[in-house]
């Protein structure tokens, strides 16, 4: 389990928030692999391998593994325990249910002795309010990241609308914010809504904030520095496809380090100025 302080530890002692997202398409991964026993778990033990100094999480997401169904599963399992236990593991799962269907999500990816995994974080959507993040928030220890403002088209349909409370986004913040402190709870901030990251921390000053959308997606690294960085980093930068698929040969594990250490000394650059670091 990883605390607060030791988040931010980490983050200063390797100069990087880098989140390296474990999204392995079985269709996209080197051909070679396939002569393995389990392909996908074997992709990622060379991944995590290449880059395990340079990042300080890591994030699977839940669907590219229950996709491939009992096997999936297991490679998820796997994976799980090869994941660095000085590295915030996070389970992008994206969950939302609540009462006995949300007990069972949270022991899925929070209880070892029932499914043989137990991640530090899970990103849930908190649409159906307090009822659906109370499961995971009952774990002594594990943090919940709730879906804050994504950087996908759709957001316009519903983050933006404005209620009683401000933007329907910022209410969810503010709301959230009641229910558990910043040693508990982060946000998912999309990494192109650049200058938001400003109004954001507003709400939530302390809260980490994952941020999807750093290299294939565009986002531009400087600008989520700019306004969404506080005195603690505050930052998980998640970047997946840019990394894992920086190349489709023998030498992917390479060119993935290669493609995350250039990520970390621009994150190293951005802490030296922020004096962080």
């Amino acid at each position: 389990m990883i605390s607060r302080e030791q988040l931010i530890h980490q983050i200063k002692q390797k100069k990087s928030f880098l989140c390296v997202g474990l999204d392995p398409d079985i269709e996209k991964i080197p051909a070679f692999l396939k002569e393995y026993p389990d392909p996908v778990l074997e992709f990622n033990k060379r991944i995590i391998d290449a880059t395990c100094d340079l990042c300080v999480a890591y994030k699977p997401n839940a669907a590219f593994y229950e996709s491939r169904g009992v096997k999936g599963w297991q490679s998820l399992v796997d994976t799980w325990k090869c994941l660095p236990k000085d590295c915030l593991n996070i389970i992008d799962a994206k969950r939302g249910d609540m009462g006995n269907t949300s007990d069972m999500y949270a022991r899925a990816f929070f209880d070892e002795t029932t499914s043989g995994m137990s991640f530090d974080a899970i990103t849930v959507s908190p649409y159906m309010g307090h009822d659906a993040v109370a499961s995971y928030l009952a774990y002594q220890g594990k943090w919940v990241i709730l879906l804050a403002l994504t950087s996908s088209e759709g957001s316009k349909d519903f983050q933006y609308l404005t209620t009683e409370q401000g933007l329907l986004y910022e209410a969810v913040i503010k709301k959230a914010n009641t229910w558990a402190g910043a040693d508990k709870i982060m946000y998912v901030v999309g990494a192109t809504k650049g200058t938001e990251f400003t109004n954001i921390r507003k709400f939530a000053p302390d809260n980490f904030l994952l941020i999807p959308g750093v290299g294939a997606q565009g986002g531009n690294l400087a600008d989520v520095c700019q306004y969404g960085m506080n005195k603690d980093c505050g930052l998980i930068v998640n970047a997946s496809r840019s990394i894992i698929y920086a190349s489709n040969s023998e030498d992917f594990a390479e060119a993935a380090r290669a493609e995350a250490l250039k990520i970390q000394l621009q994150m190293e650059a951005e802490l030296e100025k922020a004096e962080i670091i």
